[in-house]
């Protein structure tokens, strides 16, 4: 049996008096979660973690490969970091970086949709709601997107960049997350800007269109769509999907070259909060 978690105490909010505990399979292990509440709301400390603490919800929490993994974390500065954070965070700078948060990715994610028209559990989930920025996860930067904005990025939704491609220029670099799922003018503006980092791979793979009236969003091509032999919807050179999308642990980690910016080599959502060394080279 493995245990995860400490009881813990913040300041000014009110802890149980008794433990309570949650236990999820994986791999012949059972493991361990303390749980609290918190005001009505049930969270575990997932990680005492060298930069930041880590708290989760108990929903967030799942098996991967084998292994426990957060959804997305809450993420909460230590005081006595601050020089640390004067190095990996960008607070001070005139011209900030900005961040492209991905909540059309989110919603090709979410119930209903493209996900459920890939695995053939529903014929029409080419077209699906948009979803808010609060149901971003793991397999749409929610990490990355609550640790930068810690450090001081700035941000968009994609929302934004789409009804307004222009705005990017004004910045001197911008970081693409997870980005899978964009539309056109999201596309041209981010492959014309000069400086992008492609933190995630997988990005700019699929062509959406959106219905602002309807709030949705629908599949034009890319991922097996409409044709199983569509790879990238925008037949994109630079498409680093495979094999770097899948290689999570990102032990081997590095940035390398293309004509308009930097890509890096594995999927950092599980890193993002934990190597200094990485948020250093972004910045």
């Amino acid at each position: 049996m493995i245990y995860f978690g400490v009881y813990y105490e913040l300041e000014g909010i009110s802890v149980q008096k008794e433990p309570e505990y949650m236990s999820i399979k994986g791999e012949g292990k059972t493991i361990l979660f303390e749980v609290e509440d918190f005001q009505g709301v049930k969270l575990t400390r997932w990680a005492n973690g060298e930069l930041f603490d880590v708290f989760g919800s108990v929903d967030d929490i799942r098996m991967e490969f084998g292994k426990p993994a957060l959804k997305k974390g809450v993420f909460v500065l230590k005081p006595e970091l601050t020089e640390i954070y004067d190095q990996i965070g960008v607070y001070d700078e005139q011209n900030k970086p900005v961040i492209i948060i991905p909540i059309f990715t989110a919603s090709a994610y979410s119930e209903n949709g493209f996900y459920d028209f890939y695995e053939k559990k529903c014929e029409k989930c080419t077209t699906t709601k948009i979803v808010a920025e609060k149901e971003l996860t793991n397999t749409s930067s929610a990490n990355a997107v609550k640790v930068l904005k810690l450090l001081g990025y700035d941000s968009i939704t994609d929302i934004e960049l789409d009804k307004n491609p222009s705005q990017i220029s004004k910045y001197s670099k911008v970081i693409v997350l997870h980005n899978e799922y964009i539309t056109k003018n999201m596309f041209d503006a981010i492959t014309s800007h000069p400086n992008v980092i492609y933190l995630y791979p997988n990005a700019l793979y699929a062509e959406i269109n959106v219905d602002y009236e309807k709030n949705e969003i629908t599949l034009i091509r890319g991922h097996g769509f409409p044709t199983e032999d569509e790879d990238n919807g925008f037949d994109w050179e630079f498409d680093n999907t495979r094999p770097y999308e899948y290689d999570i642990e990102c032990k081997n980690w590095e940035f390398y070259d293309i004509p308009n910016g930097k890509m890096l080599n594995c999927y950092p959502e599980q890193l993002i909060w934990q190597d200094k060394e990485l948020l250093k080279a972004l910045k």
